[in-house]
């Protein structure tokens, strides 16, 4: 072996040994952005079962105040924005 070519050898091997040290950090940080994205994922997944769960128990709460005329239950549910489908009180209903 010549003394040039073990200069490149030696130098493709530290650049190959860099090339892998940066391999190494680049997947530690795809790890982690990995895990915060399940994890997000996981969060999202529990949020539409919730919007599921929110939209029954506001159409119980609705319909209960229309059944009964509970007028303390409406003034909750259009304080939430809850629209009942009657006209707003002071305006007069559309023909």
């Amino acid at each position: 072996m010549t003394k040039i070519m073990k200069i490149v050898l030696t130098t493709l091997s530290s650049l190959l040994l860099l090339l892998v040290v940066i391999n190494i950090f680049i997947g530690l940080g795809n790890q982690s952005i990995q895990a915060e994205v399940g994890e997000r994922q996981q969060v999202i997944a529990q949020t539409m079962q919730l919007e599921t769960l929110h939209r029954q128990l506001i159409n119980v709460l609705a319909n209960l105040a229309l059944k009964t005329n509970d007028e303390p239950l409406k003034k909750v549910l259009l304080s939430a924005g809850i629209n009942l489908g009657g006209a707003p009180e002071g305006a007069p209903a559309k023909k």
